[in-house]
């Protein structure tokens, strides 16, 4: 396709024919909004849509039909904002810059945010693509000092790709057809990774909640695991000689992995070292925090030559003449290991916590070493297999996420 020279400017990309470049202003009406007084009962609650930057942004539904707040007309009537007719794109022009949305309703809008009514020859879905194609372009004419904010008159400023009306329709309707289809395949997407992820717990809970499982022995676990905290970080330690060595956070211990990119060091003292220094097979497990950080963990398999851990997560050391790391650990990250914690565990506003009596008590399943050796080399197959689907699906949902731009940038280019 022949390409046309831009109308505005020397610096922009050239256009198919019959194209051009225009200011938002010279092609649109441009409004900004405005909030009423805050702490006055009468302004709000009443039947006025006041849409903020929080209700725009969703690009697989761009159509405004509600706000999570409204004003009354008193409201609407002591600020500078204004009604919007049905058509009109809004965009959050502060605290994010760039979301969008097309109104289907007449409305108003705070301050966050800058409204375009489209003139005679433009059309608001193209226009709403436009602007979603241009929004790192308006993010990076945003300045201030307490958030960045494009002001009316850079938006009004702002240049953009303008076909004929008709091109404008078509190219609207394949793009909304386009994103449609994106947001289905992202959806089927993240549906097969709840199902994906979902697959590891059942295969634990196929072992752990078996009519095989409820005929296994049971210990408590401060029966046959020596139970150890860590050192506390901000101790005083005073004239004693101390060696820099690594330690773990409860950031780097995870649900079944432990995560090693980012460990921390600290001074410790020769004794502190002895007490604390991690061995091959010791189950590490969190004190808890947030719910799901409570009694999640892994064993170690000295990753790091010498390496302690902090008071928050404590370790757990076995004979491993007879136990078996792995299926130790799949146990506590079963669901019937999560079970005991959650009951057990001390819970204070959101936050839940065991301490070392709850753990020493926990009723650990304790078949034959060669039976956890047995069992510990299927759920790794099963495990490594379900983690090369989630890999499978997580690449797929970031081309899928892609899509988007590649098609707006298509489009924009004279491409569809």
């Amino acid at each position: 396709m022949t390409m046309a020279t831009s109308e505005i400017g020397t610096t922009k990309r050239k256009l198919p024919p019959d194209w051009r470049w225009v200011r938002l202003g010279d092609v649109c009406k441009v409004v900004s909004g405005s909030t009423p007084l805050s702490g006055i009962e009468d302004y709000w609650g009443g039947d006025v849509v006041w849409i903020t930057p929080t209700d725009l942004g969703k690009l697989n539904e761009p159509y405004i039909m509600n706000s999570a707040r409204r004003i009354t007309k008193a409201g609407y009537d002591s600020c500078g904002t204004e009604l919007v007719p049905p058509g009109t794109v809004v965009l959050s022009s502060r605290a994010p810059i760039g979301h969008l949305g097309i109104a289907t309703i007449p409305l108003c809008t705070n301050q966050g945010c800058k409204s375009f009514i489209p003139g005679e020859g433009v059309d608001s879905v193209y226009l709403y693509f436009a602007l979603e194609q241009s929004v790192s372009e308006l993010q990076a004419l945003g300045s201030g000092a307490t958030f960045a904010e494009v002001s009316k008159s850079q938006v009004e400023g702002f240049e953009i790709p303008l076909p004929p009306l008709s091109e404008q329709k078509r190219i609207a309707a394949i793009l909304t057809e386009q994103m449609a289809t994106v947001e289905r395949a992202r959806a089927a997407a993240d549906a097969q990774m709840e199902a994906a992820k979902a697959l590891s717990a059942a295969y634990l809970r196929a072992v752990f909640n078996s009519p095989e499982a409820q005929k296994w022995l049971r210990k408590r676990l401060g029966e046959v695991g020596k139970i150890v905290s860590g050192v506390t970080l901000g101790r005083k330690i005073h004239d004693t000689k101390t060696i820099s060595v690594p330690y773990l956070r409860v950031a780097n211990v995870k649900d079944g992995r432990l995560e090693l990119s980012d460990v921390y060091r600290i001074e410790a003292t020769e004794d502190e070292i002895e007490i604390c220094r991690l061995k091959f097979g010791d189950l590490l497990l969190t004190e808890g925090g947030d719910p799901d950080k409570l009694g999640r963990g892994m064993y170690w398999e000295e990753q790091i030559p010498v390496c302690i851990h902090q008071n928050h997560i404590f370790r757990v050391r076995f004979d491993l003449n007879m136990f078996c790391p792995k299926f130790i650990s799949a146990q506590f990250g079963s669901p019937y290991g999560k079970a005991y914690f959650l009951t057990h565990a001390k819970q204070t506003t959101g936050i839940a916590t065991i301490n070392q009596k709850v753990l020493a008590g926990f009723p650990l399943m304790v078949p034959s070493l060669s039976e956890q050796k047995r069992i510990s080399t299927i759920l790794d197959e099963k495990m490594a297999a379900t983690e090369h689907y989630c890999k499978v699906l997580e690449d797929q949902l970031t081309a899928i996420n892609k899509l988007p731009s590649a098609l707006l940038r298509q489009a924009f280019n004279g491409g569809l």
